[in-house]
């Protein structure tokens, strides 16, 4: 407000009455006096804010889904109102798309300053030198180094810096889930030994409902093969590269595990399968055993949802509490769990905020609230946030508390053929371009659909085609 002086003028009327010595007319003289009174009166007056200059802050996720990005973008918004100098934006992504976009953007100079991405791809963007490695290492340092659980910063360090290369995020784990009741009705072990998983395979179909062993991955065109055999291959201690360095895609031990792998279509689903069918024949009583993460728990008891609309039908009373766990695979020379880090990778020339955009995501009830979008599938990295995951879903309560318990510990006893410590950086990108192209599940419907490789043919083939890949990062 602006205050004003404004000047009044008062007129005073004064009647002077004269008397002479004889009578005469009253006479009226009028006197004007001028006098200045101060009086402050208050104004409105616009005044123009001060300009605030915002960094742009991108944070591209593959938690792509309408509600999902409406929590990021709620957390985003409580962000920017602690920042008013920064603005955040959330931009869905496909997951399956990262490698390409990512490409994209590097070729126009305009790289996202943050990206959500699962630990397959972390080891080929640092090998690429797009990872900002001091900014994750600070924003971990921030939040907490102790409060990290140890499995999950080892996944992200970068073997050739033995820094952090990117910020552990989420993760699932993998298992064989399996019908405890058939199993016990049949005599059967739980499915973690090879020779177990060979018996159920031959055991369950006719048994009951049941008209399959197991749902198996043989899609060409989709990962989720690649995830199931890997697992199969570790726990023969079967390995992409050896100790010497070398591409190690046809030893014995591959061979054993793809044909360990592919002889189990005899007992399951016919036809290219991926995780969609292997979970929908499971729910309906028709497989007795399937590979999934633990995404799938809701969906054991409400039914998974279907492409055309609506939900499966459970087929059996109670599925959730009649389903085991067996995370952990015994083969004949070793054994393996496996599981899926997502991280958030803070890429090169990101703008200095984006650390603090990522330390907001992982703190106190901003992490529940990325957590709560599927507490199944999202186990968290930090130490501090276990107890309050525990009580995120009320179809937690459907599972055995030794199953819970293997969930959230399950962290600590994953293997995948990019942790191995003795990897190098360019193995590891290897590693991922293996899974990236498909490779493993193009060599296992050749073997076990299409009939036109066989285990030995198939692993020369991956020997050829991962030198090629080898020789091509090395370059």
């Amino acid at each position: 407000m602006k205050k004003f002086s404004i000047i009044m003028a008062i007129v005073l009327v004064g009647a002077l009455f004269l008397t002479a010595c004889q009578p005469a007319e009253p006479q009226v003289v009028v006197e004007t006096v001028v006098v200045e009174v101060p009086v402050e009166v208050e104004v409105p007056v616009e005044v123009a804010a001060e300009p605030v200059d915002k960094t742009v802050v991108e944070f591209w996720t593959t938690d792509n889904e309408e509600a999902r990005v409406d929590v990021y973008e709620a957390i985003a918004v409580k962000f920017m109102a602690e920042h008013p100098e920064v603005d955040l934006r959330i931009i869905p992504i496909e997951e399956a798309g990262i490698a390409q976009r990512i490409a994209t953007a590097q070729a126009a100079n305009r790289l996202p300053d943050i990206v959500r991405m699962g630990i397959e791809r972390v080891s080929s963007f640092a090998a690429d030198g797009i990872l900002d490695a001091d900014a994750a290492a600070a924003v971990i340092d921030s939040i907490g180094i102790d409060d990290f659980r140890d499995g999950p910063l080892v996944m992200v360090t970068d073997p050739a810096t033995g820094k952090y290369a990117a910020v552990p995020f989420d993760g699932w784990v993998q298992a064989i889930w399996y019908r405890a009741d058939v199993f016990a009705a049949a005599g059967l072990n739980a499915p973690i030994a090879w020779d177990d998983i060979d018996a159920a395979c031959d055991a369950l179909p006719g048994t009951g409902n049941l008209l399959y062993g197991l749902g198996l991955g043989t899609d060409p065109g989709q990962n989720y093969p690649h995830q199931v055999f890997e697992q199969v291959a570790i726990s023969n201690d079967a390995w992409p590269f050896d100790a010497a360095g070398k591409v190690s895609m046809n030893t014995p031990e591959m061979i054993e595990a793809l044909s360990f792998y592919s002889e189990l279509q005899r007992c399951a689903i016919p036809g290219p399968q991926y995780w969609r069918g292997s979970r929908e024949a499971y729910e309906l009583d028709q497989s007795g055993m399937l590979f999934y993460s633990t995404y799938i728990m809701d969906d054991l008891v409400d039914g998974s949802g279907m492409e055309a609309g609506g939900n499966i039908e459970i087929a059996v009373e109670g599925l959730a509490d009649k389903t085991g766990f067996a995370s952990m695979m015994k083969g004949p020379n070793g054994s393996a769990s496996y599981g899926q880090l997502v991280t958030l990778g803070i890429m090169q020339g990101a703008a200095p905020e984006a650390q603090l955009v990522v330390e907001y995501f992982l703190t106190g009830e901003n992490y529940i609230d990325v957590l709560a979008l599927a507490p199944f599938g999202k186990v968290p990295v930090l130490e501090s946030a276990v107890a309050e995951w525990g009580t995120l879903s009320p179809y937690f309560a459907n599972y055995s508390d030794e199953t819970l318990g293997q969930i959230a510990n399950g962290f600590d006893t994953m293997q995948r053929w990019l942790f191995r410590p003795d990897y190098d950086a360019t193995m590891r990108a290897v590693v991922g371009d293996i899974e990236g192209r498909l490779l493993i599940s193009q060599a296992i419907s050749n073997i076990a659909l299409e009939g036109i490789m066989t285990p030995e043919t198939a692993a020369e083939w991956l020997q050829e085609q991962v030198e090629i890949l080898y020789a091509d990062r090395q370059e």
